[in-house]
């Protein structure tokens, strides 16, 4: 009986020899058929390395399915997908697209509402840097410059407005590389533990350079209490230095209320030597205030009865006559407008009807409920 099973095995295994070649057992038999599967591979290979497939691409995708690809190996498929063709040139195309021209940004400039000091200074600042550049072009010597700048004034007078558009012009005449505006204020520069401060001051200050730093409320940084453990102190020191290392690509530009700023300044003989421009941002008057509030009115498709015209002009005369120090300016008008946004939805969706008009119509009523709030 055994002999029997014996020779059906070996009749079996003749039978699933290929022509040519015998095996001695099954083992024999799956070498031939992972040899077989590497020819596969192999031939699978030059078919993608003929068609234009990168072959250490095919190997990297094979490491990552037999899970022990490198961290060469990585690198080297990132830098080969940053070196596509035509992928650079098309960024900066969409970023030149996104940039603003000098024309454009004074535009901009001119048509915020007051500020006309402002708007003068900045002209004139544009021109001087402009006038020095064509004089270094022509080899004529230049005085020492500095472009930081000290903004006072109430809240809600633009100044961070400003600081976003002289970002954006010193990059189009080329003062700045990048032009971006970094926003920060204490908090931003100062940490809670000795040694930490000059560490974050440094990362902020790198955030910006390029650009410009723009520090509100700066005289925080030299409270008036006596304390000598106030890190505040490391945060303008750390922030001279790198002002100073890095005078030709960064342009820094403290704000806050007159008197305040006026004490930061005159605390480090350092602030005073590198501050040196002064920007006063005086308060809106009245008619101003109506202006500002009359172009949210207008960008967010409202539109007021000529009573509520009326009220609203009489509402911003009065708030300018009584004004406190610290008076809110724009951020007033904004808070006016968004109170009469409120009352106005409040008082719309108790109709039975909703037209356009009844969406967009702002009445006397709503402006006086909101000056209640």
């Amino acid at each position: 009986m055994d002999d029997i099973n014996k020779k059906s095995k070996d009749e079996l295994m003749r039978d699933m020899k290929p022509t040519g070649a015998y095996l001695d057992d099954l083992t024999g038999f799956a070498d031939l058929l992972g040899t077989i599967r590497q020819a596969e591979n192999a031939a699978k290979e030059l078919l993608d390395e003929t068609s234009g497939t990168s072959k250490q691409k095919s190997t990297v995708s094979q490491k990552v399915k037999e899970g022990h690809t490198t961290e060469e190996d990585n690198k080297e498929d990132d830098n080969k997908d940053e070196e596509a063709p035509g992928e650079p040139e098309s960024q900066a195309e969409e970023t030149a697209e996104k940039e603003k021209t000098q024309e454009e940004l004074l535009e901009t400039l001119d048509a915020l509402v007051g500020l006309e000091n402002i708007k003068q200074s900045v002209k004139s600042l544009i021109n001087y840097v402009k006038i020095r550049k064509l004089r270094e072009d022509n080899e004529l010597p230049n005085p020492p410059l500095s472009l930081h700048m000290v903004f006072t004034g109430n809240p809600g007078t633009g100044k961070t407005t400003v600081a976003r558009i002289l970002s954006e012009l010193y990059k189009a005449i080329g003062v700045l590389s990048k032009g971006q505006l970094v926003e920060v204020d204490r908090s931003g520069l100062v940490a809670g533990f000795v040694g930490q401060t000059a560490i974050k001051t440094s990362e902020t200050v790198e955030s910006a350079l390029g650009g410009i730093l723009f520090i509100d409320e700066a005289y925080a940084l030299a409270p008036d209490t006596g304390s000598g453990n106030d890190f505040g102190r490391e945060a303008v020191e750390t922030l001279l230095k790198l002002m100073e290392d890095h005078r030709d690509d960064l342009i820094v530009i403290v704000a806050g209320y007159n008197e305040p700023m006026e004490r930061f300044i005159t605390s480090n003989p350092g602030l005073e030597s590198r501050f040196n421009r002064y920007f006063v941002f005086d308060d809106y008057n009245s008619e101003e205030l109506y202006d500002i509030f009359d172009a949210m009115c207008v960008k967010s498709e409202y539109l007021l009865t000529d009573d509520a015209k009326e009220y609203a002009r009489e509402h911003f005369h009065l708030i300018y006559e009584m004004r406190e120090e610290n008076f809110g300016n724009a951020r007033h008008v904004r808070n006016f407008f968004e109170n009469i946004v409120t009352v106005h939805s409040d008082r719309v969706s108790t109709l039975d009807g909703h037209t356009r008009d009844d969406l967009t119509m702002v009445i006397r009523e709503d402006l006086e409920k909101a000056a209640e709030m």
